[in-house]
């Protein structure tokens, strides 16, 4: 019997590769994490940049906490089992009246996993609207199996290479993934997604967490580590991260450096970009 998703929810994942919303937390809770986040902005001088977008679970206690949410894992395990890891994590937030997008995409394309058991949980920290650029998706996509990609490098995208689909999308079918603060949507790795940019006032504030059972392994020939968020890993294809237990801890910001420099040379390779930190081309 699932754990949280109904018999509905999980046949909907199935069917069109996505389900929303689902309810983690209260919108006071969501509230909260936004201020963390806005706290360290105001400190820092500026939103997250580089390579602190990339894997933030392993900077900070409270999205550390975020990622082993036991009810975003009970939603998880209803679709792969009880052995999970979260692979990744990172920010998406599109200021106001700004131009940044994501373009049409398939979140695999360059990943490097060698199957496509993986589900991205998108938590709203803020209203997440048709009208501030919340996600849309192309239900049944997922179904397509691996599509070509092009890289653009566009100054706007928000995509690390600013990928996308290189056939032609039905943009009549797309479904718009609205959410209040302290819910989330769950989408499969080959479901094609995008959105628009941000022509409000308001800010849109989206925490994605990449979630594989723990029999997934990383084939693009670099060592590869994730984080155990529930049950046990059999399998050893992933070196075991640490979970953070106070926020930019001297020893988790080396340790997360030397894992974002490995994951960038995954997720650039073929183009000559070597870190996250380097500017778009």
């Amino acid at each position: 019997m699932p754990k949280l998703l109904t018999p509905a929810q999980v046949a909907q994942f199935r069917e069109d590769g996505y389900v929303h919303p689902i309810r983690v937390m209260s919108e006071l809770q969501a509230a909260d994490l936004r201020a963390r986040l806005e706290a360290y902005e105001a400190a820092t001088g500026g939103p997250l940049k580089g390579a602190f977008r990339h894997k933030t679970h392993l900077l900070f206690a409270w999205l550390a906490e975020l990622v082993h949410h036991a009810t975003i894992l009970d939603a998880v395990e209803d679709l792969y089992g009880p052995d999970l890891f979260c692979w990744s994590s990172s920010f998406f937030i599109k200021e106001p009246r700004t131009p940044a997008f994501v373009s049409w995409h398939q979140d695999s394309t360059y990943w490097g996993l060698n199957k496509t058991d993986v589900v991205t949980a998108w938590i709203a920290l803020s209203p997440s609207t048709k009208a501030n650029g919340a996600m849309e998706v192309i239900p049944g996509t997922h179904r397509l199996s691996q599509v070509p990609h092009r890289d653009t490098f566009a100054k706007d995208n928000m995509l690390t290479r600013g990928q996308e689909v290189a056939v032609e999308v039905d943009e009549t079918k797309a479904v718009t993934i609205e959410l209040r603060p302290g819910e989330m949507s769950l989408h499969h790795v080959l479901l094609v997604h995008g959105s628009a940019p941000n022509p409000s006032d308001v800010r849109r504030i989206g925490f994605a967490a990449r979630y594989i059972p723990t029999s997934v392994r990383q084939q693009s020939g670099e060592r590869d580590s994730a984080t155990l968020v529930r049950g046990r890993d059999a399998f050893g294809h992933f070196e075991p991260e640490p979970r953070a237990t106070r926020d930019l801890d001297p020893a988790f910001v080396a340790l997360h450096r030397d894992i974002a420099e490995r994951n960038a040379r995954i997720l650039f390779r073929g183009t000559g970009v070597k870190s996250f930190n380097e500017p778009a081309r």
